[in-house]
């Protein structure tokens, strides 16, 4: 199965960037489903980057999503939470454009229909997703890393031919400043740790400048120390991006310090900071007495 276009710096993604159709003449934007999207131009005259209303997905009779309805606010940083089986990933192939909903309504900003879009095109308008396994090339150092990531429509075989230009340098050490890799920026990937490659591959999201993140389980796998940075990264973030966590770590969740949602059979339970949806007797009965 090829990877799907949402993973940055992937080959499958950098091949869909270089072929994607390119911008109308003297438009400065592509079409999508009768909408004008300029990479960039997002409505947030009402503060919020991501509405989600009565998305309804089934597969084979059964409701993956049932008439889910989220938001999230410009530079919020969000975690959802919930039982496997919840609709958690339905929702971010939803978000993403790899799942079309059956029904509802999901808007990027006010006028973005993100259901008429393509995933290249959701991925230009400035959605970042990173999956759980971390997927770099590992033959590449952290810096050719992001390199590859932003090199746009240019093929990843034409771009480590090309010198990378002084503000595309400048950003890239800007970057691994961020995801704390500078130190690091020549090694190649494959020998960092499994912390450092989920930091890189944030990384690689952010080279491209989303809007909005989405992250499914960042610290799988990773020590008390490197769970630990990566809520503090996550932090930092936000505010100039909006994230968005899928999360089963408790301990985690904590860290983030931020507004939980919690799903369960493709529907929102419970929102609130962590202590409220803890308490709540719902939430208990089917995720957290598990």
């Amino acid at each position: 199965m090829s990877d799907p276009i949402g993973r940055p710096g992937t080959p499958a993604q950098l091949k869909a960037l270089r072929d994607a159709p390119e911008p109308g003449a003297g438009e400065g934007g592509f079409s999508s489903g009768g909408h004008r999207v300029v990479p960039g131009e997002i409505d947030l005259s009402h503060k919020v980057i991501l509405y989600l209303e009565d998305i309804t997905v089934a597969f084979d009779g059964f409701k993956a999503l049932n008439k889910l309805s989220l938001s999230i606010d410009d530079g919020e940083l969000r975690a959802i939470i919930g039982p496997n089986g919840a609709g958690k990933t339905t929702m971010m192939d939803v978000i993403t454009g790899k799942t079309r909903p059956d029904s509802g309504k999901a808007f990027l900003g006010q006028t973005l229909d993100l259901t008429r879009m393509s995933e290249p095109e959701i991925a230009r308008a400035g959605i970042g997703r990173k999956f759980q396994k971390p997927s770099v090339f590992e033959q590449a150092s952290p810096q050719e890393n992001l390199w590859l990531a932003c090199a746009g429509r240019k093929g990843w075989l034409d771009s480590l031919r090309q010198r990378i230009a002084p503000g595309q340098s400048e950003r890239i050490d800007e970057v691994l400043e961020t995801v704390g890799l500078s130190a690091e920026r020549d090694r190649p990937a494959g020998s960092l740790s499994h912390g450092q490659k989920q930091w890189l591959e944030i990384g690689m999201l952010l080279i491209q400048d989303p809007k909005l993140l989405l992250l499914d389980e960042p610290v799988a796998g990773l020590s008390d120390e490197e769970t630990e940075r990566t809520a503090e990264l996550l932090r930092r973030l936000a505010g100039n991006h909006s994230v968005v966590v899928v999360e089963h770590d408790m301990h985690f969740v904590d860290q983030l310090d931020c507004p939980v949602t919690v799903l369960h059979q493709g529907q929102v339970i419970a929102e609130g900071d962590l202590a409220t949806v803890q308490a709540d007797q719902r939430v208990i009965e089917v995720y957290l007495g598990r």
